[in-house]
């Protein structure tokens, strides 16, 4: 199997002219992009850098992220993404437990992590990336080099392009180990499975690049198969809604709160969706009010789909112009297989709820540094998603909740998903949340968190009612608790594990 260097070469020389990376301030071609970016790489190589070492990016979307990341590729260092949401003490972990020996971090950020560097004497290297309109210009530390590029000597079923730390519930985060073989297989398989028409689509990416759906479908997939990419910072639905008429975005990708936050927009700015083919969802269960909503609004096709960093992270999406199941995640994408089994890892039949495992050349070499971490989670060379589903008869796979979010309320399933997908259908509700509570008598019970949308409100009675309507008793939620907006991350996923503190403090068990 190649690696993604080698990807990326073939790609300049069938599609070297074609846009690789479109700004406001500029566009680059692919032979420009990777010539730019190989200059990079001979600069890192210079100040020490070797294979194998971990350098950190710490920097916000745009054409500078995606000439860094493709560097310290080039390089044959491995990234190690730091998320722009933490705070300085997870940030201080990852940078310690990946043993990072150079930084590279655009200026505003850096005051973040003056005190942290203090206590970490094996960085060597910190580049700060200036934050000018001119992106070239920014880069100037890095564009002239002492000595030429030397080409590392990669192994893809070793060498690492990435770790990436997932977002822990408890604890601290775990660094899913992705190679140049994950890599190479997932950015083919999501190139295929999503119809990308090499030299013409553009993907317009507003999730953060340090997230692995962003990075792999927004970044690599077009960087490797003669696309490209259209990265903005911030959501905000008008900002993004011209950026898709102005650079003729013909693919979106988000999660869920995206499309939600589109809908905002007022119908006068529908047309300046008419560039699009289709949208993609994935990192969050997808309400199906929020989809049809967004597909009549906008007359544009939305595609759910699913997988976690550990499989690179792309393992299914409903068939581009085929038929697509909402509510599901569709099929496992090319190369890779899926499905359900039980706690002891028998093989479930169709309809029956289990845990989702995975299989492919995608899956993640293992957790850095955590060999027993990564044994919990594979069975052979099954990868237990820890995603509850189901599969129908004609191999749609849906996700039911994830594992650790399953409620028991005497004895009896409940799953959150399902409950905040009836509270999505009420017209006041922006968001919504469900979390388990521990329970004396009924041994959990469900707590639901909503937001409303701008000046609408809504209260417990009207909201317990409007559940007795649509819920079973046992699925009613034991308590409403309404905020002006629910805790995300930076990929737009709602943080339950916030809303799970937010609970303790109130139960006056947050610091047991």
């Amino acid at each position: 199997m190649s690696h993604l260097i080698a990807r990326m070469d073939a790609v300049v020389d069938v599609m070297g002219d074609r846009p690789a990376v479109l700004t406001d301030s500029m566009a680059i071609p692919h032979r420009m992009f990777q010539e730019t970016a190989t200059i990079m790489a001979a600069a890192l190589q210079g100040l020490g850098i070797r294979k194998g070492d971990r350098v950190a990016l710490y920097a916000a979307n745009g054409m500078e992220f995606a000439l860094l990341y493709i560097a310290v590729v080039r390089a044959g260092a491995t990234l190690v993404p730091i998320n722009l949401l933490i705070n300085a003490r997870e940030i201080a972990y990852i940078l310690k437990d990946a043993g990072v020996s150079g930084i590279l971090v655009q200026t505003s950020l850096r005051p973040r992590l003056e005190d942290i560097l203090l206590d970490m004497d094996e960085v060597r290297i910190v580049i700060e990336i200036a934050e000018s309109p001119d992106p070239l210009e920014n880069l100037a530390p890095l564009l002239n080099p002492a000595d030429g590029w030397i080409p590392p000597d990669i192994d893809p079923h070793e060498d690492l392009v990435v770790i990436l730390y997932t977002s822990g519930t408890t604890g601290f985060p775990k660094g899913a180990m992705l190679t140049h073989a994950n890599l190479v297989a997932n950015t083919e398989s999501v190139h295929v499975a999503m119809r990308w028409r090499q030299g013409s689509d553009r993907v317009l990416v507003v999730l953060p690049l340090f997230h692995a759906f962003a990075a792999t479908v927004g970044l690599l997939t077009p960087l490797t198969n003669g696309c490209a990419l259209i990265p903005i910072q911030g959501f905000d639905p008008e900002r993004m809604a011209l950026a898709i008429d102005r650079h003729q975005a013909t693919i979106f990708i988000g999660v869920p709160s995206l499309y939600s936050v589109l809908l905002r927009l007022r119908d006068d700015r529908i047309s300046l969706f008419q560039s699009l083919r289709f949208g993609i969802a994935g990192g969050a269960a997808m309400p199906l009010a929020v989809l049809e909503a967004f597909e009549e609004k906008f007359g544009i096709r939305v595609y759910e789909g699913d997988g976690p960093t550990e499989c690179s992270p792309v393992t299914c999406v409903n068939p581009i112009d085929g038929v697509s199941k909402p509510g599901t995640v569709g099929l496992p994408i090319p190369g890779v297989e899926m499905r359900i089994v039980d706690e002891e890892g028998r093989l479930l039949e169709d309809g029956e709820v289990g845990e989702i495992a995975v299989r492919g050349a995608n899956v993640m070499k293992g957790y850095w540094q955590q060999p027993e971490a990564t044994a919990a989670v594979m069975r052979g060379d099954w990868l237990l998603t820890g995603d509850l589903g189901t599969r129908d008869d004609e191999g749609y796979f849906s996700i039911v909740d994830r594992k650790k979010d399953l409620i028991i309320v005497n004895g009896m399933n409940v799953y959150p998903r399902m409950l905040e997908d009836v509270l999505y259908t009420h017209p006041a509700i922006l968001e919504a949340a469900v979390i388990g509570e521990p329970n004396a008598r009924h041994g959990e019970v469900p707590i639901a968190y909503v937001a409303c949308h701008d000046g609408q409100s809504l209260s417990d009675a009207e909201l317990r009612a409007f559940c007795r309507n649509h819920l079973g008793r046992h699925q009613v939620p034991r308590r409403f608790v309404v905020l002006e907006r629910l805790p995300r991350n930076g990929a737009g996923k709602i943080l339950k594990r916030e809303l799970r503190k937010e609970g303790e403090h109130e139960r006056g068990v947050a610091d047991l």
